[in-house]
């Protein structure tokens, strides 16, 4: 063959008719559409794609010197270009390279790749930037994205890793060297690309953009010289160009966190499927199990669904099994190593991925980051602001920096429903801010200003607590509650029983909800170093303390502490915290069945909370006198104290004060044979007990409408109701214990619904109703009624 000169579109028409072939006979052998051949013979196209020059010269069996005349007439057609593509071996055009392959499914991340396909169709979306934290499989997802779009991008999909790059000056000639263009000297490689991409559409892959993120403006000088052009980037901080589409990726679903959740539920969770997968390549004899699945769903949680912290855990099952594995993730990092040779260092360890994001921040960022470390469970900006501030920076400069750490994906915000922002770190990433809080011997300081916050906090939550937003800072404070729980460890870990015992007594309401047998243990340790405490809080250590045992079920010695603490509190003119405490001691004595003792006691509380105006105080002290009629069966005198004691619960707004009168008017209501009346005390017991988060309460109410289908004759929906207490009684770790002096009202009707049901049938149908979940049983039992 001969060759020509002339512009690309007129040789590769030359070329075609000598080989006698049709505009769609060679775009067929190349596998082009016959529209994109005349566009490139007619000159409307005319800087095609190296690898369709490739395909057209292969099409048209050209040779080494066809080939070159070919590819030199691309440079001509443009007017002189600074650069071109580079030529092989023999003169073939060079083509691009292709996307590195996966050798591994991507898993859980289909939403993921549906909404980013809808972006990059977006006419306004040519910039997308992939942000998340180290490990969380943002070079995976766009690799798999940058495959689907191809067929969207007639002139390539270009991939260009920049991690191992170290200096921002290098992106624009890496990248036009994956475009295939060869350097010429003295010729400015930024107008080189322009000039090459300026008709071109090209999609181009930049992974791993977080340190060379000066080179941001270069990318966006291409993006408004190249109409076609768009740019998809991995990153931990977005560039922060006009345009920029960011996309935050997620770490990978996670499984319920109910134990008691199915298989089917666990093995559902992408970070489980993950989890499973790459277990199964380290050792194919693994299986998910109904007695591995509640440590397998333990483990994604512990770890944040983290992708790369599940692949390196999931390699350790080898070595571990699941409970073992989980036993360690409290110092992960040392377990989370040795990933697979042929990834990038950083990539190895999780600790590498870390420190990546970590080296690239400045020193008050890094001090704030080791700070938030001591946070258990997240944060909010106050708190950010009052711990993480320290000596050496501002409250006003945290929410800048808390910005920086969000733009290097370190932080994760999360908006609340009451338009608050709560923060965190993902589990692995707080515990390499753990180490070097430890390292460089800072944590002790920061450990105490995180207790000194939290106390402040629960001493300006005590009030709410007894007003009408009582539920709202009951929600605020079961967020905190990992907070609350490291605060006070700390505190008795370092000899500040006093500080413990404030906290605790300040968030007594809260406690008598969640928690009681950690609260106990706490009071407990900290009454053994009493010396070290003021006698106020002692006394308030006590009062906590005997608070949670009786919300536990007990009453003996209950009342002889309390009433010794009641007196300090007086001598101290604390009349408020000392008729809460006579209260408890009186509540104890009717569960004790000294009923003498009781009426004493919870009269002396209430006209002590009469005296000093505390309306509470007075509506709890009137429902728990009105148990004491109700255990002779003077159902009148009960129903007297109990309506008074409620109508001033409802007036003051507050709903637990509402509980006491509520549960004995119920009780009233059933001894007089009117169970229509006490079903509707039960159910407004129920609900209260939703609202405010109280499941015993829940499981009081259950069991009072289990008794009235009981006396109903309706005996298996009295045993299923049974059966739905137990359970949500168990889910706390407590049993029911009646507040009557007598557990014989309570006896009488369970053993009813036994003896019309028959032995055998009612364990059979209690232990089926046993295994519902909390809203199971809620449910069941709002249907009952």
């Amino acid at each position: 063959m001969v060759g020509w000169s002339g512009s690309f579109g007129e040789q590769l028409r030359r070329h075609r008719e000598a080989m006698g072939l049709s505009q769609e006979e060679l775009a067929e052998r190349a596998g082009l559409t016959a529209n994109a051949l005349a566009a490139l013979e007619r000159g409307e196209r005319r800087r095609p794609y190296p690898d369709t020059v490739r395909r057209l010269a292969d099409a048209l069996g050209l040779d080494a010197t066809q080939r070159s005349d070919l590819t030199a007439s691309i440079a001509r057609t443009r007017g002189g270009a600074a650069a071109c593509p580079t030529e092989g071996p023999g003169g073939a055009v060079a083509a691009l390279p292709r996307l590195p392959h996966e050798l591994t499914p991507l898993i859980g991340r289909e939403r993921e790749v549906e909404v980013m396909l809808h972006l990059l169709s977006r006419p306004d979306v040519r910039l997308l930037t992939l942000t998340g934290a180290g490990g969380v499989g943002k070079t995976r997802l766009a690799l798999r994205v940058a495959d689907e779009v191809g067929e969207r991008y007639p002139d390539g999909v270009i991939w260009v890793p920049l991690a191992p790059l170290g200096d921002p000056g290098l992106v624009v000639p890496t990248t036009a060297r994956s475009l295939g263009l060869r350097e010429v000297p003295g010729a400015d490689p930024r107008e080189a690309l322009r000039s090459y991409l300026r008709d071109r559409r090209v999609l181009l892959v930049l992974d791993n953009f977080e340190h060379v993120v000066d080179a941001a403006r270069e990318v966006g000088d291409l993006l408004l010289a190249c109409p076609d052009f768009h740019v998809m980037v991995t990153s931990r901080a977005p560039l922060g160009l006009r345009g920029e589409q960011e996309y935050v990726v997620p770490p990978l679903a996670l499984p319920p966190a109910d134990p008691a959740r199915e298989q089917r539920d666990v093995e559902a969770a992408a970070s489980v499927q993950l989890f499973v997968g790459r277990a199964q390549a380290a050792s194919p004899s693994f299986e998910l199990t109904r007695e591995n699945a509640a440590e397998v769903a333990a483990i994604c949680r512990r770890l944040d669904g983290l992708p790369l912290a599940l692949e390196l855990a999931a390699a350790r099952v080898k070595l571990l099994t699941p409970a073992e594995l989980l036993a360690r993730l409290d110092r992960a990092l040392p377990l989370l190593s040795g990933g697979a040779r042929d990834l990038p260092e950083r990539q190895r360890t999780i600790e590498a991925a870390i420190r990546w994001s970590y080296d690239l921040l400045g020193a008050p960022e890094q001090a704030l980051f080791r700070r938030l470390s001591i946070f258990v469970g997240g944060w909010t900006l106050e708190a950010a602001e009052a711990v993480g501030a320290g000596d050496d920076a501002r409250a006003e400069d945290v929410l800048d920096l808390l910005g920086r750490l969000m733009g290097q994906s370190l932080v994760v915000a999360e908006a609340l429903g009451d338009g608050r922002t709560r923060y965190r770190l993902l589990e692995p990433v707080r515990q390499y801010a753990r180490r070097l809080l430890e390292e460089l011997v800072e944590i002790e300081q920061v450990a105490g200003w995180h207790a000194e916050y939290y106390l402040r906090l629960a001493e300006r939550a005590e009030p709410e607590l007894f007003g009408p937003r009582m539920v709202e800072w009951l929600e605020r404070l079961e967020l905190e509650r990992d907070n609350l729980r490291a605060a006070v460890a700390w505190a008795l870990s370092r000899g500040r029983p006093e500080l413990a015992a404030r906290l605790a007594y300040a968030l007594a309401r809260f406690f008598w909800q969640r928690g009681q047998r950690e609260v106990l243990q706490w009071m407990e340790d900290a009454l053994t170093r009493g010396d070290l405490m003021s006698p106020g809080a002692r006394a308030r250590a006590t009062y906590v303390a005997q608070l949670m045992r009786y919300r536990l079920g007990g009453a003996e010695g209950i009342a002889s502490a309390c009433q010794d603490a009641a007196a300090v509190l007086r001598a101290e003119g604390d009349a408020v915290g000392a008729a809460d405490v006579l209260m408890l001691a009186g509540a104890a004595s009717l569960r004790a069945r000294d009923t003498k003792q009781a009426t004493r006691l919870l009269r002396e509380s209430h006209d002590l909370s009469e005296l000093v105006g505390n309306e509470q105080g007075v509506a709890l002290a009137l429902g728990f006198l009105g148990g004491i009629p109700l255990s002779r069966g003077d159902y009148g005198r009960a129903e007297e104290y109990c309506e008074r004691g409620l109508e001033l619960a409802r007036r003051a707004g507050n709903a637990l004060s509402m509980y006491p009168p509520l549960y004995n008017l119920a009780l009233a209501a059933h001894g007089k044979g009117e169970y229509a009346r006490a079903r509707g005390y039960y159910v407004e017991l129920l609900a209260l007990g939703e609202h405010m988060g109280d499941k015993p309460l829940v499981a009081f109410a259950i069991v009072g409408l289990a008794e009235c289908a009981a006396a109903q004759g309706q005996p298996e929906r009295a045993v299923r109701l049974y059966g739905a207490a137990d359970a949500v009684f168990g889910s706390v770790g407590v049993s029911f214990h009646p507040l009557r002096v007598s557990a014989s009202f309570h006896e009488r009707y369970r053993n009813l619904a036994r003896e019309q049901l028959g032995d055998e049938a009612f364990e059979a149908t209690r232990m089926e109703a046993r295994a519902m979940s909390f809203e199971q049983a809620v449910e069941y039992a709002r249907s009952s009624t």
